[in-house]
C-alpha cells in the first residue's frame, strides 16, 4: 500500500460494494445490507479478520492474488477492478501481458497525426507509439527511420541528442525524474527494470540520478534545441494523458514566434 489514505479508500471501496451485492441465502430481518463480512471472505477464500482488517484500512500488504479473488467475489466490472487494483498498489495478474513497447491508443495516434505541430505519443516506458512527420524532422536521431525509440535511451545515450538539447545534462536529470513519477505504478514490471539495468551499465549520469531518485511532474513549458538544419528554436511543449490509456501521453510541441525589434 502506498499511503494510510489509500488503504482507507481501498477498505471504504471494497466495504461499499460488499454492501451492493444480494446475498446468497435471504434471511428474513437481516440487519446488514448486502454481503456480510463473512459471507464475503467465504466466497474470496480469505480470512473474516483478513477481510476485517483490510475494510479498516491496516497496513497488511494485500497480494495481488487476494485482489483479484476479492474482485471476483464481488463481481467488479472491469473498470472497478482496475480501479482496485489501483488503491492495492498492485498489477492485475488477470491484465493484459506486458509487452517492451505498446502501441498506442487510437485517440493518441489520431490527434498526433492530425496536428502539424511536432507531436508524438510516449508508451508507460517511454517509447515512442507514434510521431508525425514535424515531430520526426525535430527528432531524427529519435524518430528518423534509424532512430532509438526509446526517450531515455535516446536522451542519455544519443550523441544526437547532445547536440540537439544546448542544455543537455539539466534536460537529461528533468526527463528521468519525470519519468520517474511514472514509475510507482510499474512496479514488478520487467521491462522497466530491464530498461533500468541497461542504461545504468552504459551512462553514469543515469546511474547517479536513478540512484538519487529524483520525481518531478511532468510540467509544460518552453523547449530549446539546435536542430543541425534549421538552427536554434523554440517550443512550448504541453502534455496530455489518454481517458482509455492514462498510461499513454501526448506530447505536442507549439512554436514560440520570435520577438521582432
Amino acid at each position: 500500500m502506498n499511503s494510510e489514505e489509500q488503504r482507507k479508500l481501498l477498505g471504504s471501496f471494497i466495504r461499499s460494494h460488499r454492501e451492493r451485492i444480494k446475498p446468497d441465502v435471504e434471511v428474513r430481518r437481516r440487519r446488514t445490507p448486502g454481503l456480510r463480512r463473512e459471507e464475503l471472505a467465504t466466497r474470496a477464500g480469505i480470512g473474516v479478520t483478513w477481510c476485517a482488517w483490510i475494510e479498516q484500512g491496516r497496513d497488511v500488504g494485500v497480494s495481488a492474488e487476494t485482489l483479484a479473488r476479492i474482485a471476483k467475489a464481488l463481481s467488479l466490472t472491469p473498470a472497478e477492478r482496475a480501479y482496485l487494483f489501483e488503491l492495492g498498489g498492485r498489477r492485475d495478474p488477470a491484465g493484459p501481458p506486458v509487452s517492451p513497447i505498446d502501441s498506442a491508443p487510437a485517440s493518441v495516434a489520431a490527434l498526433v497525426m492530425t496536428l502539424s505541430v511536432p507531436a508524438y505519443g510516449l508508451d508507460r516506458l517511454w517509447n515512442a507509439s507514434c510521431w508525425n512527420p514535424a515531430a520526426e524532422n525535430l527528432f531524427a536521431g529519435w524518430l528518423g527511420p534509424k532512430g532509438e525509440r526509446n526517450l531515455l535511451r535516446y536522451t542519455f545515450l544519443s550523441p544526437s541528442a547532445r547536440i540537439l538539447l544546448p542544455d543537455w545534462e539539466q534536460r537529461a536529470r528533468r526527463v528521468l525524474a519525470e519519468f520517474r513519477a511514472d514509475c510507482a505504478r510499474l512496479m514488478n514490471d520487467p521491462s522497466l527494470d530491464a530498461l533500468a539495468s541497461d542504461l545504468r551499465e552504459k551512462s553514469d549520469l543515469f546511474a547517479h540520478e536513478w540512484d538519487a531518485q529524483s520525481v518531478s511532474a511532468r510540467e509544460g513549458g518552453i523547449r530549446t534545441f539546435v536542430h543541425p538544419l534549421d538552427g536554434p528554436l523554440s517550443f512550448a511543449q504541453h502534455t496530455f494523458s489518454a481517458a482509455e490509456r492514462t498510461d499513454h501521453k501526448l506530447v505536442a510541441l507549439i512554436p514560440v514566434l520570435k520577438m521582432t525589434p
